[in-house]
């Protein structure tokens, strides 16, 4: 018996008196215990965020959509904040271990400085990222399925996939996944709904032969949500002077397709005319321009004129 209490007695002093190696084992064991702990609890908030991401993409609220993803939000953000908690209370328990004559105060005030320390170098851009976030989606800068450009970076651009604080996942048109960190948006272009409302000013000699041509040309562009998502159509038609008629043409374009109108709808209409068999209708190059409410709107209260 002599011999096993021996052996029992060197364990307790191992784990009981001060060493290097009794500090390394209780360091590991608490780190393991920590690591599969936190991810344990991040993996449940995760899938629960997957599943109430995946409610919001299948659900035709916009509003609710909003709500739900808002809801994705918090609890991406709660399962990053689980990790930093249990590294916390990690940290304190092994200054505790290692240092049982400490007093509390102490083993606290350490346990701070140390947390300072690894915050600075590790949590400070998490935190920039969560500030900025938190200030897009209170101010409501832009909502998932919106197009958006993002200063100072010319070519970031796509659509809205996901908000957290943390980042934003946009995709452009060539199916390439963009992400951004919130704390990089210095300023944000966004396209409303989704699409470009373009018109094109017409000048033509003849209103009968104007409007035939421009059907013609309308029929060969592509209709469909990714090419011209609102068909283009003829919204006015106006005697300006005598053997002089101005036509307005409007449609939608999904940003990044406005090409479709701007370059291949004016080319057609060139060519076209140029090809007519009764008569040259066209005056002078169709004027390309963007058409906005909202924008027309706000800039009728700038622009001050008097007559």
């Amino acid at each position: 018996m002599t011999y096993f209490e021996d052996i029992y007695t060197e364990i307790q002093d191992f784990f009981l008196q001060p060493n290097a190696m009794r500090s390394f084992i209780i360091m590991l064991l608490i780190l393991l215990v920590a690591f599969f702990a936190s991810k344990l609890l991040a993996s449940y908030l995760i899938k629960a965020a997957r599943a109430i991401a995946a409610i919001a993409d299948n659900s035709n609220d916009v509003q609710k959509s909003i709500k739900l993803r808002r809801l994705e939000t918090f609890l991406s953000i709660m399962a990053a904040a689980v990790r930093v908690i249990i590294v916390l209370i990690t940290l304190y328990i092994a200054w505790r271990i290692l240092n049982p004559s400490s007093s509390a105060a102490v083993a606290a005030i350490a346990t701070s400085a140390i947390i300072i320390v690894v915050a600075g170098a590790t949590i400070g851009p998490l935190l920039r990222d969560v500030t900025a976030g938190s200030a897009m989606i209170t101010e409501r800068w832009y909502n998932v399925g919106d197009f958006i450009r993002v200063e100072p970076f010319l070519d970031v651009a796509g659509v809205v996939e996901r908000v957290t604080l943390r980042s934003t996942r946009l995709r452009n048109l060539n199916g390439e996944v963009i992400w951004m960190h919130n704390q990089h948006m210095q300023a944000v272009k966004v396209t409303p709904n989704g699409v470009r409302t373009i018109e094109v000013d017409v000048l033509c000699s003849d209103e009968q032969l104007g409007k035939e041509l421009i059907n013609k040309v309308i029929k060969t562009l592509p209709a469909s949500r990714m090419t011209v998502a609102k068909k283009l159509r003829i919204i006015t038609s106006e005697q300006w002077d005598e053997g002089l008629w101005h036509i307005v043409v409007r449609g939608q374009t999904p940003p990044g397709r406005e090409w479709l109108i701007e370059k291949y709808f004016i080319e057609s209409l060139i060519k076209h005319d140029e090809e007519y068999i009764k008569k040259k209708v066209l005056i002078h190059e169709p004027m390309v321009r963007f058409a906005d409410p909202a924008a027309e709107k706000s800039f009728k209260r700038a622009v001050r004129v008097k007559d």
